[in-house]
């Protein structure tokens, strides 16, 4: 069985390699080096206009920075789940806390009321809360769908120990899905170790600017790229390699399956 590989998509270019590599589903986001923040209409319907058989998740992200939301920014959110319920998306993806560092339960019960019935993502949100095993019971109560997670760590292979926890606690009630870090290099140890059947990646590449006339000194404001002649964009080769690498195309599943101390969960 093929693993569920979902795809960070920075623009709708970026959803048409999503599904040319075979990707299930992507999360649909603008200003990737601030870790995502609402696409814009024309770039959500561009999407769906350009594909025809992948799921499009739209992230909810107002701004940058932490996931404590003024009122007016709620409202925002609220406009913009509209927007994505009248457009016909598959889902959306927000999370929310408090000054305290816990799951506003309050302000999530709302966003999902507004959500439904499209498909509900709680974000890396979940990463800075105070408590995950705590906010893991909050979000299943709240009727969010799944948890994307590093397992509070900088990146999903680090996190490896507590995203294994919350799978177990989570005992299918909620999907429990790594993203952060996961590569053509370990996405079958994060499988093996964690019992995860998603994965949240960006499977990107740079693409080099046609531009033949170049000013290189004077920069647009981006610090996340080397020149503003570099932009990245998924790569439907590297969605297909994540999609189908196996157990016996890793050194590290070679290892776990010649070992019989060990437990495989890698599922094909």
């Amino acid at each position: 069985m093929k693993r569920t590989v979902e795809i960070c998509a920075n623009s709708a270019q970026s959803c048409v390699e999503a599904e040319a590599g075979g990707a299930k589903r992507v999360e649909l986001c603008a200003a990737i080096p601030e870790g995502g923040t609402t696409p814009s209409y024309g770039e959500i319907k561009t999407a769906q206009e350009l594909t025809r058989t992948i799921d499009i998740h739209v992230i909810i992200r107002p701004r940058g920075g932490d996931f404590l939301y003024t009122e007016a920014e709620v409202q925002a959110m609220l406009h913009d789940i509209e927007l994505c319920r009248q457009l016909k998306v598959h889902g959306v993806v927000f999370g929310c806390l408090t000054g305290e560092g816990d799951v506003d339960t309050a302000l999530l019960r709302r966003l999902v009321a507004a959500a439904r019935p499209l498909s509900v993502t709680f974000h890396r949100a979940f990463d800075v809360c105070r408590d995950p095993f705590l906010a893991l019971e909050q979000i299943i109560e709240a009727g969010c769908d799944r948890i994307l997670t590093s397992g509070q760590q900088p990146n999903a292979e680090q996190g490896i120990p507590l995203i294994a926890e919350l799978v177990k606690k989570a005992a299918g009630r909620i999907i429990i899905m790594p993203g952060c870090g996961v590569r053509e290099n370990n996405i079958a140890r994060i499988e093996a170790e964690t019992g995860a059947t998603e994965f949240h990646t960006s499977a990107r590449s740079t693409v080099y600017s046609q531009m033949e006339y170049r000013n290189e000194n004077v920069p647009m404001g981006s610090s996340a790229v080397s020149s503003e002649f570099e932009t990245v964009r998924t790569d439907r080769e590297k969605v297909k390699r994540l999609i189908t690498i196996s157990c016996k195309n890793s050194n590290y599943c070679n290892h776990i399956c010649n070992n019989p101390q060990k437990t495989h969960l890698l599922k094909l």
